[in-house]
């Protein structure tokens, strides 16, 4: 059985791929010129979505330290 922190590390790697993915297809689209600057604004702020997924993630699995 495994524990939340390997499943929060696995859903980490996960978003990680997506969010590179994104990346990619961003990079490629914003390329080429008359692409559908919707499209593009949807997958950014999709890919800043994923991105705060990540930081919630690895931010749940870090200890808080008392001050």
């Amino acid at each position: 059985m495994q524990t939340d922190n390997e499943i929060m590390r696995k859903r980490i790697m996960e978003l990680n791929l997506e969010h590179r993915d994104l990346d990619h297809v961003i990079a490629t689209l914003a390329a080429n010129p008359g692409q559908d600057q919707l499209q593009l604004q949807r997958l950014k702020k999709k890919k800043l979505l994923i991105k705060d997924q990540i930081w919630q993630l690895e931010r749940q699995m870090t200890p808080d330290i008392p001050a």
